[in-house]
């Protein structure tokens, strides 16, 4: 017989939104886990060169990850760690943005890639706080509302994101939401 595989099977996570959370300024967005700790944080960046657009995100220890710049024309460019060395990781731009529908397109920075195709599309409507994240055909992440039994009006103060077993960085999932909700 056999030995059983003792492969983990990979599962979703669901990482939970908010901008009020316990000892977080308010604000600032927080992503948790299922037990209420602190995965990720975003602000906005502090600095006086840089526009009111401009987020960083952070570890749970503060440490900066991704540094999100808006340039004039509404695309974004996202840099290792706090922006300051210019190390580009990704580039996003907006293809559609109406009043209920935005789609970007996440184009990851590789030395030898001139390719024009995107790494990840991103689509949904930013009101209802509802995006899905696509390699290709597949379906990295997706955020929703948290819904209750009986609430006639759901709070969009507070979301679930759920990334999908795969082999891209969950901060960079992150930051790509985070630029779909302030971009």
């Amino acid at each position: 017989m056999d030995a059983p595989n003792s492969d983990p099977i990979p599962i979703p996570i669901d990482l939970f939104v908010s901008k009020k959370h316990e000892g977080h300024k308010n604000g600032d967005s927080c992503f948790v886990d299922s037990n209420g700790d602190t995965i990720y944080k975003v602000n906005r960046r502090s600095s006086s060169q840089s526009s009111s657009g401009n987020r960083v995100l952070r570890d749970a220890a503060g440490t900066p990850l991704i540094s999100m710049h808006r340039d004039h024309k509404g695309s974004w460019q996202c840099y290792k760690g706090d922006g300051e060395s210019k190390d580009l990781i990704f580039r996003v731009q907006r293809t559609k943005n109406t009043l209920t529908r935005t789609e970007l397109e996440v184009f990851f920075v590789a030395e030898n890639k001139e390719d024009s195709t995107p790494d990840l599309e991103v689509k949904g409507f930013p009101f209802r706080r509802a995006c899905t994240i696509y390699k290709g055909n597949d379906i990295v992440a997706q955020t929703s509302l948290m819904y209750k039994l009986n609430q006639i009006f759901v709070k969009r103060d507070k979301f679930r994101l759920t990334i999908f077993p795969g082999s891209i960085d969950h901060a960079l999932i992150v930051a790509s939401v985070v630029i779909f909700l302030h971009g």
